[in-house]
């Protein structure tokens, strides 16, 4: 979760960054943890052996 939202915080607001989690524990705390801290998920998709999460930069922080 920390690399993910500290390589959100380099980004241009609005950019979709793409995350690729392993199951179980990463694939169960990095979306939750990452939609509290405001970071819209927008794709979960899973890929046979891990999952690749889409989430985008809020414009407004």
């Amino acid at each position: 979760f920390i690399r993910t939202k500290l390589r959100l915080e380099q980004m241009a607001p609005g950019t979709l960054l793409e995350v690729w989690l392993d199951p179980g524990e990463p694939m169960e705390q990095v979306p939750e943890s990452l939609a509290i801290a405001g970071y819209p998920i927008e794709l979960v998709e899973d890929r046979s052996g891990f999952f690749a999460l889409q989430v985008r930069r809020p414009l407004a922080e």
